[in-house]
């Protein structure tokens, strides 16, 4: 009885093929979080120029500097008082300049 000349993988190129793989994921996992928190940075500094536009709309149209409350009530602001992608709260001091912290608690 021949045995047929069966073509496949052995094991050994199984766990080349695995090590390079896993490999690979160590070194992508970490990079990919790492970009995760710098989109969310950047969301929140497009949310503070984007509130910051509106407390500029809100002072000439009403001679008056804003508070947060005050852009949520008068609707420049739609949608509750804005929060960061990461989490921040964005405020607007008694100059009108706007800012954003982490959130409290």
């Amino acid at each position: 009885m021949k045995l047929k000349n069966q073509k496949g993988f052995t094991l050994v190129e199984m766990l080349v093929v695995l090590l390079v793989v896993s490999i690979l994921l160590l070194i992508t996992v970490p990079n990919v979080t790492k970009h995760n928190s710098v989109i969310k940075n950047k969301g929140c500094d497009a949310m503070v120029k984007m509130v910051e536009a509106q407390v500029q709309a809100y002072q000439l149209e009403k001679n008056a500097i804003p508070t947060v409350q005050n852009l949520t009530e008068d609707e420049y602001l739609k949608g509750g008082i804005p929060a960061c992608p990461n989490g921040d709260i964005i405020s607007v001091d008694s100059k009108g300049k706007v800012a954003h912290a982490p959130k409290e608690g």
